[in-house]
C-alpha cells in the first residue's frame, strides 16, 4: 500500500472527488429499459432477464415452502446454529433500539403516531456468492419494527433458484415470501408489482451498481433505505496497535470488492511500515487474493500524521462506512467523531463482528453519506403521522395568527377556514352567556 506523509497530503489523497464514469449514462439507460419492460410485461420480462443475466431458466419465480424446508433440513447444523445465534443478537439489539426510539405521543393535543410499514422488499445479493447475513441484517429489523409482510428477492445461483443457505436465513428471519430474482429487474418488480410479485412500500438492502441505479430511479414510487457503494474502512491507530490485526482488518474490507477502500491513518511511521509488510504476508493466505490486491492498489492508503486529532479530522472529512479507533484510551476520542456509519472502539471491537453477529445491521452508509444518513435500523421500517386534537380554547389561541399568516401569503381560503370557526365560537359564547 502507498504511504503518505503529513496531514495536507493525506487530505488531498482522501478527498472524495465526484466520480465520473464513461459508461454511467449507458448503465442508467439500460436500467431504465429494464424497469420499463418489467412494468409492461411483468413476470415474462423477469423470466427473460433471469435467463439473459443469470443464465438460469426458471419455471417459477417464487420459492415454495417445501424448498425452504428442504434447505433447512440439509443445512450444516453448525452454520444453522451460528445463524440463529446471530439472529438472536440482531433481534435483541433492534428490540432495544425500538423500545428506546419509537415512543408515541398521542395523549396531548399535539403529538405523533407511529405505524409500521405494511410491506417491505429485502434485496440480498446472490448468484455466484451467497449472503445469508444480509437477509438477517435487513429482515429482522423490519420484523422488530412490526412490518406486516417481508418479501425477499435474491438472484438464482443455479436452476434450483436461490441459494439454500439464503433460504435458511430467510426462514430464521421470518421472511414471508421468497422470490428467485435479482438485479434491476427485481427492484422494478418490488416497486411496481407483477402478476406474481407484490408491490411493496419500501425496498432495502445492498446490491451491485445496477441494483443501486434501479433503487434511485424507482424512488418516489416506493421508499428506499439508501444507495450503497463499495465497502470501506478507516483504521485510526497509534504505536500501541497490533500491525497483524490492522493488516487483517484492512484485508477484510479489501477482499469484498476491487473497488473497496482500505485506509490506515496512523501517528506511527514504524507501524505503517510493519502493517505494509504484514499485508504482504497475509495476502498470500487469502482465497480472494487477486480481489484484495486490486482493491489495495486502487483504494488502499496508509497516511502518517502527527496526532490522533489530525487523524480524526481526516476521518470526519472522509465520513467512512466503518471507523476503527485502535489507539490508547480510545473511548476518550468518541465524542470527537462526527461522521461514520459504524464506530468500533478499541482493539476488541472487531469490524467483522458487526458484519455477522454483534447486533447492529451491517447495512451502512457509504461513499461519504455517513455525513447525513444512518445505518439501517428500526426507524427505516416505520412512519410517523402527526396528530392534532385541538379543543376550542386552542383554536381561539392559534386561529387568528394562522389567518394573518395565510392572508400574507395570499391564501384567503386558508384564512377564512380559521376565521369562520373563530366567529362561530365567539357567537356561541355570547349566546351561552
Amino acid at each position: 500500500m502507498k504511504i503518505i506523509e503529513g496531514f495536507k497530503s493525506a487530505k488531498a489523497a482522501l478527498s472524495r472527488r465526484a466520480k465520473e464514469s464513461s459508461d454511467a449514462d449507458e448503465r442508467e439507460q439500460a436500467v431504465r429499459q429494464i424497469i420499463s419492460e418489467v412494468r409492461r410485461r411483468g413476470d415474462a420480462a423477469l423470466l427473460d432477464y433471469t435467463l439473459k443475466f443469470d443464465g438460469v431458466k426458471l419455471t417459477s419465480l417464487e420459492v415454495g415452502r417445501e424448498q425452504i424446508s428442504n434447505a433447512c433440513r440439509k443445512a450444516d447444523p453448525e452454520l444453522v446454529s451460528a445463524l440463529k445465534f446471530a439472529a438472536e443478537r440482531i433481534e435483541s439489539f433492534h428490540t432495544e433500539q425500538r423500545d428506546s426510539l419509537l415512543r408515541e405521543s398521542a395523549e396531548a393535543d399535539l403529538g405523533w403516531l407511529i405505524r409500521p410499514l405494511q410491506s417491505v422488499g429485502v434485496y440480498a445479493p446472490g448468484g455466484t456468492a451467497s449472503y445469508p447475513s444480509t437477509v438477517l441484517m435487513t429482515a429482522i429489523p423490519a420484523r422488530v419494527a412490526g412490518v406486516k409482510e417481508v418479501i425477499l428477492v435474491s438472484p438464482p445461483g443455479s436452476s434450483e433458484g436461490v441459494s439454500p443457505v439464503t433460504l435458511v436465513a430467510a426462514d430464521i428471519a421470518g421472511v414471508d415470501r421468497v422470490f428467485s430474482i435479482g438485479g434491476a429487474q427485481a427492484i422494478a418488480a418490488l416497486a411496481f408489482g407483477t402478476e406474481t410479485i407484490p408491490r411493496v412500500d419500501k425496498i432495502c438492502g445492498p446490491g451491485n451498481i445496477f441494483v443501486t441505479i434501479a433503487k434511485r430511479l424507482v424512488y418516489g414510487a416506493v421508499g428506499i433505505d439508501g444507495l450503497y457503494g463499495p465497502s470501506e474502512v478507516i483504521i485510526i491507530a497509534d504505536e500501541t496497535a497490533s500491525p497483524e490485526y490492522c493488516a487483517a482488518d484492512l484485508l477484510a474490507q479489501a477482499e469484498h470488492d476491487t473497488l473497496a477502500s482500505a485506509i490506515l491513518i496512523t501517528t506511527s511511521r514504524p507501524l505503517a511500515d510493519e502493517v505494509n509488510r504484514e499485508i504482504e504476508r497475509q495476502l498470500k493466505q487469502l482465497s480472494r487474493q487477486a480481489i484484495a490486491t486490486e482493491a489495495l492498489k486502487n483504494n488502499g492508503v496508509i497516511a502518517v500524521v502527527v496526532s490522533v486529532d489530525e487523524a480524526i479530522e481526516l476521518s470526519n472529512l472522509y465520513a467512512p462506512e466503518h471507523l476503527c479507533l485502535v489507539v490508547e484510551k480510545a473511548a476518550s476520542y468518541v465524542d470527537k467523531i462526527s461522521h461514520s456509519g459504524c464506530l468500533f472502539v478499541g482493539e476488541n471491537s472487531v469490524e467483522v463482528l458487526v458484519d455477522y453477529v454483534a447486533g447492529p445491521s451491517h447495512v451502512l452508509p457509504t461513499e461519504g453519506t455517513a455525513r447525513f444518513s444512518s445505518p439501517l435500523n428500526v426507524t427505516d421500517f416505520v412512519k410517523l403521522t402527526s396528530l392534532v386534537n385541538l379543543d376550542k380554547a386552542s383554536l381561539k389561541e392559534l386561529g387568528q395568527a394562522a389567518a394573518i399568516i395565510a392572508r400574507a401569503e395570499g391564501l384567503d381560503a386558508h384564512a377564512r377556514a380559521a376565521e369562520k370557526r373563530l366567529k362561530t365560537n365567539t357567537e356561541r359564547g355570547k349566546q351561552d352567556a
